[in-house]
């Protein structure tokens, strides 16, 4: 049972243990008074026989006699109601957001025109390593991930386990979803994934190279779903303009810059309340998942709580030594209190 039984400081978890109290007291009044085998040898010491017999079994009329062994059973009956005290209150984080993670695996996220270390990577390495990053700073909330092509598909739904959306996230391949781009999907998707979460924490964000092409939702009407559903939208486009950094420099990038839809990725974000960034580098990919650190806080101070400290061992080996000592009593002592 969960009932409890409150006292300022002291409290029991199973109370209506407590109700076993009167049991002994009970099978004394109940159970008829034994007879001593003496009782058929009329001498005058029969009576302090009886005690002696009740003294060594300790179950007949007379074994209650020994106040030890009231008190072992009242300490055993309070031993198993569970006391608690309660501890030193504490003030838990609690999580602040709930975020959808909406990566594109389209065909142009194979463009190795990304900058990582010392050598060049594809688009979608560079997001993946960022990504993690970003994973790590994020302790405490719970995150989903979506991946979007020519369709949208949810690879991990919103968990506290960041090392299951880290290992999604490194499976992805691109083409996973198709050669295309379906943000209307994707955002469509989110909301749903967000909108059985609490309304001032619902969060997507929205990784893009390309212009929405594919998909069976226009992404303005699911930016106006998501809005209607109070999910904010911070957008993403990744991408190169044409150039790429070198040890600082800028250099030209065969095929020239890419197609990105940066109006309508900003009508998004405007529409749900979020931010649109734009990234042409790795480095500018990682000072924007920074800046939503800032944007989306991930701790907050979570309601105040007094751990209950278990102090049912007090009484159990109270209980125990009571019962050492009633076996020790005096057996003069004993035949004292029955004669």
């Amino acid at each position: 049972m969960s009932d409890w039984f409150s006292l300022p400081e002291f409290s029991f978890a199973w109370p209506w243990l407590l109700l076993a109290l009167p049991l002994p007291w009970l099978v004394r009044r109940l159970l008829p008074a034994q007879r001593s085998a003496s009782a058929a040898l009329k001498v005058p010491y029969g009576t302090r026989l009886d005690a002696i017999a009740g003294g060594r079994i300790g179950v007949g009329r007379a074994g209650f006699a020994n106040p030890m062994l009231w008190l072992a059973w009242a300490l055993l009956c309070v031993a198993a109601a569970r006391p608690q005290q309660a501890g030193e209150a504490l003030q838990p984080p609690q999580s602040g957001r709930d975020l959808m993670l909406a990566v594109d695996l389209s065909g142009s996220m194979a463009e190795e025109d990304m900058q990582l270390g010392n050598g060049v990577v594809d688009r979608l390495t560079a997001a993946k390593a960022v990504l993690a990053d970003f994973l790590d700073r994020r302790a405490g909330d719970r995150v989903g991930l979506l991946v979007f092509g020519q369709r949208a598909y949810a690879l991990t739904p919103l968990t506290l386990d960041r090392e299951s959306v880290r290992q999604q996230l490194v499976d992805s391949v691109v083409g996973l979803a198709g050669q295309e781009t379906a943000i209307g999907d994707a955002i469509g998707l989110g909301v749903k994934r967000l909108r059985a979460q609490p309304t001032d924490q619902r969060v997507l964000i929205l990784l893009t190279d390309g212009v929405s092409n594919a998909g069976l939702l226009d992404p303005m009407k699911a930016a106006e779903l998501a809005r209607d559903e109070h999910v904010r939208i911070h957008t993403i486009a990744f991408g190169s303009d044409g150039t790429m950094s070198v040890f600082g420099f800028r250099l030209p990038v065969p095929g020239g810059g890419d197609d990105i839809d940066e109006a309508g990725l900003k009508r998004i974000a405007d529409m749900t309340g979020g931010r649109a960034f734009r990234a042409r580098d790795t480095e500018q990919l990682a000072g924007i998942y920074a800046e939503i650190d800032k944007l989306e806080p991930v701790m907050r101070a979570g309601k105040r709580v007094r751990p209950q400290i278990e102090r049912y061992p007090w009484p159990l080996t109270a209980s125990v030594l009571c019962l050492l000592l009633a076996f020790a009593w005096p057996r003069r002592m004993l035949a004292g209190a029955t004669a």
